[in-house]
């Protein structure tokens, strides 16, 4: 147990001394804010990094990232060969680019936005809108409860803050785009997005974390604040470096009659842990989660999810699909809560994962929490391998072995994949796994009312 002990303080001890040089480094910011990040240090100076034996963390195991002696990352001017790849160009009513955790405003593209819209870093949102900023910024990701959330909250000095007036529409989406390089030592980021919807404003949101290859650490924290009949479409696309790390918390909270539909796609990283919690709390709110992860080799993907019925006359909805090849291994804990006034709560929950080989490994545990007595809650989860009744159904056509269960794995994930309205996003997926399936790009899904009605037939 002693030697327990000064392990883990010896993990903690890296970031601290981190905390220390960037304390002193950090500059002039208002009170307020030096107060937040010293809250985050000190949580997590006293709770360390998780272990599995906590029920939270049982089936991911993060010593590797805390015996890591990651320093703080900088800009080193690289990341435009993957700016090139990733960047939306007019397709994004905005696009802020970040490396390393900071603001390249010579890569962004900033403009097009409605009169009012304000989508900036960090310290042009102080400068133009401090107070607003203190009302908002920590407030829904609670340090006490995550200590990733925690850590990084203590090195807050730059991120992304998107705000929506009052009946505001933005038809394009704005990007968000987070580069990561490697360095000769391992670097850990700390993006932090606040995302601010007004009464009746709407818009769509992509978050797309992105990088070559080596080892370095992303721990991101988002916030979504969502006013009475907001519409936020988000979604959050990671395609990290093989060998990397990537955590991440959203949180989000919704008014009444507001409206938030998330697609979460897990591509990359080494290990990868993903907590999305939604607080319906207001009545009539509507939340959708969707998922797909898409891993192999010896990956490991954690998805933890909440729905949290605070008020009556909210339905939700969520649909998490793995698939998961080689030897990598796959969790999804998700629990819907519905609190003793959520009356009428509708509420569904699915997860499915499609194993590709006989190593890989999946974890699901759905969990109903209910204190209200007029609802309709259900779950179910099913993992299992390609449904070789269907593959034999497509080898009578001509179909090939192979190319049968691919076609498969691709129909499979594309239950989510057609449910992306951002284009470049749908193109982006379905062009990886076409890539990894030695399949034609032609196979895109373009007709999706056809496909749907395909879907019902099988």
């Amino acid at each position: 147990m002693k030697g327990q002990v000064m392990t883990q303080l010896a993990d903690k001890n890296t970031h601290l001394s981190n905390f220390s040089q960037f304390d002193q480094s950090a500059g002039h910011a208002p009170a307020w804010l030096d107060s937040l990040r010293r809250s985050g240090i000190d949580r997590f100076e006293q709770v360390g990094f998780p272990s599995t034996r906590e029920e939270r963390w049982r089936y991911t195991n993060v010593a590797p990232i805390a015996r890591m002696p990651f320093k703080l990352a900088r800009y080193d001017g690289q990341g435009t060969d993957l700016l090139d790849r990733y960047s939306f160009g007019d397709e994004a009513a905005s696009e802020l680019v970040f490396v390393n955790g900071h603001f390249v405003q010579q890569l962004s593209k900033l403009g097009r936005l409605s009169r009012g819209v304000f989508a900036g870093h960090l310290p042009d949102a102080l400068d133009s809108r401090g107070q607003q900023l203190e009302g908002s910024l920590g407030r829904l990701a609670d340090v006490e409860a995550n200590p990733f959330v925690a850590l990084n909250t203590g090195f807050i000095r730059d991120g992304a803050v998107i705000h929506i007036p009052r009946n505001v529409e933005v038809d394009q989406p704005i990007h968000l785009l987070f580069i990561s390089t490697t360095s000769r030592e391992p670097a850990v980021s700390h993006p932090r997005v606040l995302i601010m919807l007004e009464e009746g404003a709407s818009g769509t949101v992509v978050e797309s974390y992105v990088g070559g290859r080596g080892l370095y650490f992303t721990n991101a924290v988002t916030e979504i604040s969502l006013e009475d009949r907001a519409q936020l479409d988000h979604c959050k696309l990671q395609q990290e470096s093989g060998e990397a790390f990537h955590v991440s918390t959203t949180q989000i909270r919704l008014g009444a009659d507001a409206r938030f539909v998330s697609h979460a796609a897990t591509l990359g990283a080494k290990l990868s842990r993903n907590d999305l919690n939604a607080v319906l709390a207001g009545q009539h709110a509507d939340a959708t989660l969707n998922g797909l992860v898409f891993i192999g080799g010896e990956q490991h993907c954690d998805n933890h999810t909440m729905l949290d019925h605070a008020e009556p006359n909210c339905p939700s909805h969520e649909l998490y699909k793995h698939v998961l090849d080689g030897k990598a291994s796959g969790v999804f804990k998700g629990k819907i809560l519905v609190r003793s006034g959520a009356q009428k709560t509708d509420s569904k929950q699915t997860s499915k994962a499609l194993l590709l080989s006989d190593d890989a490994v999946m974890n699901s545990m759905p969990a109903l929490e209910i204190y209200a007595d007029d609802v309709k809650c259900t779950h179910g989860s099913s993992s299992g391998p390609v449904d070789e009744e269907q593959v034999f159904y497509l080898r009578q056509r001509g179909v090939g072995l192979e190319a049968a269960r691919h076609l498969m794995t691709y129909a499979f994930a594309a239950d989510i994949t057609r449910r992306i309205k951002v284009e470049r996003v749908r193109r982006r997926l379905e062009e990886y796994m076409a890539l990894q399936h030695g399949l034609p790009l032609d196979l895109r899904i373009n007709d999706l009312a056809s496909h749907d009605e395909a879907v019902k037939q099988l």
